[in-house]
């Protein structure tokens, strides 16, 4: 009978998350409704600063934007971007599926490009001689990913288990990945335990199909079939399927 009830809750949560994200994307909508992949605005969102004026000083910014047509009703897709002190111009980097067997890119679009016509969101924000220090391991890390040939929507290896694999290698990016970023928690069969994706903290996932995760920016999180639940004590909020985030944003990103 508990069991029953556990997965009739289950159930519930799925159908109100995905109620709420159609909801809100509808709401939020500013594509026309005949706008396709090709059409769909790619020019910059705005967000990112200017690298020429702020060209003595370092800066990270990590960003996640909704996925192209009904698939970001469920997922997103996030990419790093960074440029030394002394730099004009920043360097991109996320995973792609398309064009190439190599599906890590470099400088791929904009640095802060609407994503097929969805606005990105800033995860992640660091700057100064603390951004500087982090870029050489990013690098290193991006260098490491295991998974530079395979890209599987779902559960992964794809976009956002490139991301969790760079959150996992820099732990002082404090990164905390929505918990809408569907193959975040993929984890090679052989390695089923380590470091969530923010690098601090646990996490057990078994192909990123079943796992938990507890962690210092994640909070507590189940993942069941890709879908994670769960809720972040740091910064009071509900994590949520499709929805991603629901309650307080990270202080960092307050207000940029």
């Amino acid at each position: 009978m508990a069991v029953k009830w556990i997965i009739l809750c289950f159930v519930g949560i799925l159908l109100l998350s995905f109620g709420y994200s159609y909801a809100r994307a509808s709401h939020t909508k500013t594509e026309p409704a005949s706008q396709n992949w090709a059409t769909a605005r790619r020019d910059s969102a705005g967000i990112a600063p200017d690298p020429v004026r702020l060209r003595s000083t370092a800066i990270i910014q990590i960003y996640a934007a909704p996925t192209y047509g009904w698939r970001g009703l469920v997922a997103v897709h996030p990419w790093i971007i960074f440029k030394r002190e002394g730099e004009t111009a920043y360097t991109r980097y996320d995973v792609i599926s398309w064009g190439s067997t190599d599906v890590v890119r470099r400088n791929y679009a904009l640095p802060d490009g609407h994503w097929f016509g969805s606005k990105p969101k800033l995860l992640v924000d660091h700057r100064g001689a603390q951004a500087e220090a982090m870029i050489p391991n990013i690098v290193a890390a991006i260098k490491r990913y295991p998974y530079p040939h395979t890209y599987h929507a779902w559960p992964g290896p794809n976009s956002n288990t490139f991301m969790a694999h760079i959150g996992r290698e820099v732990p002082d990016l404090q990164l905390d990945m929505p918990s809408n970023a569907i193959g975040k928690d993929y984890r090679g069969i052989t390695n089923p335990i380590g470091l969530p994706p923010s690098g601090r903290g646990v996490q057990v996932s078994v192909l990123g199909l079943l796992g938990v995760t507890l962690g210092v920016e994640e909070g507590v999180e189940v993942n069941v079939l890709g879908l994670n639940l769960g809720i972040d004590f740091k910064n009071p909020a509900l994590r949520l399927p499709f929805v991603g985030r629901v309650g307080f944003d990270n202080p960092q990103n307050a207000g940029l």
